[in-house]
């Protein structure tokens, strides 16, 4: 696989009558390999995967894959709170083509640290060779990947990459104190932090906000891998009102609601998410217009 290195982008998934809408999802990924970003990520939690059939997650995953055609690594989510699903959801991303597995914490169960070795152990023995970005997300998921377990997670060579979304700096550092720069690939899971993520070590973000805006987000981690802190710091505090407002509701509602006002998606969205409200939609459509997207 290519390095994981760069600008990622968390797909969003649009639906039309209740069906994957394939033309906006061709176009949304063109969209992306035409303005910088280095790698796509579908099938997370921006994608919808949760409310999407195996059917649904493996045609959207065939689709990355037909469009990127070898020139971005595409990273697919396949993880659950099952190891034994999470097993068959890594099957069913690699014979989909994808190049990667995105596997989060197992949510709602709460593994102890052990378990949540053993849980990666078991997939990477079920698929030797495949690799794998584990994903750190305890405000979703109510576990918290420590760093002496992202140590051990090192041990096992198909882990070549850790999303880690706690946005939190001194995690990172505490990160790499243990295992160094280069020993897996750090992404941010976080587009507030991503100038200061990346000047510490990391190698880019997996972002929500590159659905919108992915050449600002592929200029920025670019500045901030060539070491331009003034850019970076630039770009980061002017991505900074977009980031805001694509969370003022749960992800993806927003960023949804962003493609709809831009023209590119419809805003159709699964129970039980639910359209953006009023007040944050025209907090989130002043912030697109402020960087020339509407």
């Amino acid at each position: 696989m290519k390095p994981l290195v760069g600008s990622f982008v968390a797909l969003a998934t649009p639906f039309r009558d209740g069906k994957l809408d394939i033309e906006a999802y061709r176009w949304l990924i063109q969209h992306q390999l035409d303005n910088g970003t280095a790698g796509l990520v579908p099938m997370g939690t921006t994608g919808e995967a949760s409310t999407m059939s195996a059917e649904e997650r493996a045609r959207a995953v065939r689709t990355a894959v037909e469009v990127a055609a070898g020139r971005v690594p595409v990273v697919a989510g396949a993880g659950s709170n099952s190891t034994a699903a999470t097993i068959d959801g890594v099957r069913q991303v690699r014979e989909a083509g994808a190049d990667g597995a995105l596997v989060v914490t197992p949510y709602y169960n709460k593994p102890t640290q052990a378990g949540l070795v053993a849980h990666c152990r078991e997939i990477a023995k079920a698929h030797p060779g495949f690799p794998l970005v584990a994903y750190n997300v305890p405000g979703r998921c109510g576990v918290d990947l420590q760093p002496e377990t992202v140590e051990r997670l090192c041990e096992i060579p198909e882990i070549v990459g850790l999303k880690e979304a706690t946005g939190s700096m001194t995690r990172l550092a505490d990160i790499l104190e243990r295992i160094g720069p280069d020993r897996i690939a750090l992404l941010s899971g976080d587009d507030f932090t991503i100038a200061p993520f990346v000047a510490l070590g990391g190698k880019g973000v997996i972002s929500v906000s590159a659905n919108v805006a992915p050449r600002l987000v592929s200029d920025l981690v670019a500045a901030a891998l060539a070491s331009q802190t003034k850019k970076a710091a630039e770009l980061q505090v002017k991505l900074n009102p977009l980031h805001r407002c694509l969370f003022l509701e749960s992800n993806p509602i927003p960023v949804k609601a962003a493609l709809h006002l831009m023209g590119r998606f419809s805003e159709e969205i699964r129970l039980p998410l639910t359209p953006m409200s009023e007040g944050p939609r025209a907090k989130l459509q002043e912030a697109l217009r402020a960087l020339g997207l509407l």
